[in-house]
């Protein structure tokens, strides 16, 4: 057993098995139905579809609390008693839960936290990729995991592409006529993690499988990925064929891997059905 043992959270997208494999601590982040609150991944996402189509509201979604943090670190501290703690963070500017975890870790010395400026499979791959450092090198410090993950989170890239912007507009990131607009023009914008932030930046127009395709010849040109693997992250409703296009596209790129996520309630409340997004390392810091 490695004695730094990694924490995430939900918003990270890791699937349980990822987690398993690599002993990372998942931490809920929430989803609120009207008076309904529920720990993201613990319901099917399509509850969060449905209740879009019922209600023409979106639920609320919601950071990790410090009593949240208290529980994960306490309970690895109990099971894990001579092992260090590296809470690497959904991007801060986006959640609370950053701020959850510094205040939960004040009188716990054997946590460090580090904001990753990511989400979704960016965070996914940042983590990931500390793990496999880990099992490489297990006699590898805490301060040395510390320096590698924020080296890791330098070159880390992120983007995705809703299918359409109703689940922007209904939270109120478009406008409603921007929200027309993409439809009648079939326009996807590429949302970009971008300091933490997201930010649109080019947009694509077709039909999603064209500017699947696009997108991954673009950015992983752009941003010089590595080709060692490419993280997929997808949201219910995204069609067979254009996962597809996306896994061709990745090897004519020269992708050795491609490493496919479906994303869980936080993201798919605010990516909408059918999204589609990327992630990788830049070979270039």
């Amino acid at each position: 057993m490695n004695p730094i043992i990694l924490v995430a959270e939900t918003g990270s997208d890791l699937t349980p098995e990822l987690a398993s494999q690599y002993n990372i601590r998942i931490v809920p982040m929430h989803v609120s139905f009207d008076t309904e609150t529920l720990d993201d991944g613990s319901f099917p996402v399509e509850k969060i579809r449905d209740y879009y189509h019922d209600t023409r509201k979106l639920p609320r979604t919601s950071g990790c609390s410090p009593e949240d943090f208290i529980t994960a670190f306490d309970e690895i501290h109990e099971q894990y008693p001579d092992s260090q703690i590296l809470y690497l963070a959904y991007s801060a500017v986006t959640t609370c839960s950053y701020q959850s975890a510094l205040i939960a870790a004040q009188d716990r010395d054997y946590v460090t936290a580090i904001d990753t400026r990511q989400v979704s499979i960016g965070q996914a791959a940042v983590v990931t990729a500390v793990a496999e450092l880990l099992k490489e090198h297990p006699e590898m410090t805490i301060e040395a995991a510390a320096d590698a993950a924020r080296e890791l989170l330098s070159r880390a890239k992120m983007c995705f592409l809703p299918d359409n912007l109703e689940f922007l507009r209904a939270g109120g990131r478009v406008s409603n006529a921007v929200c027309l607009g993409s439809r009648i023009l079939n326009i996807h914008p590429c949302i970009e993690i971008l300091d933490g932030k997201l930010v649109a930046t080019k947009k694509y127009r077709g039909k999603m499988k064209k500017v699947v395709r696009q997108l991954i010849e673009d950015y992983s040109a752009s941003y010089h990925l590595e080709r060692d693997v490419l993280w997929m992250v997808y949201t219910i409703g995204l069609q067979d064929e254009i996962r597809t296009a996306a896994e061709e596209t990745a090897k004519s790129c020269g992708f050795r891997k491609t490493q496919w996520i479906q994303a869980q309630g936080v993201i798919t409340t605010h990516g909408g059905p059918a999204a589609f997004g990327i992630a990788g390392f830049s070979s270039i810091s």
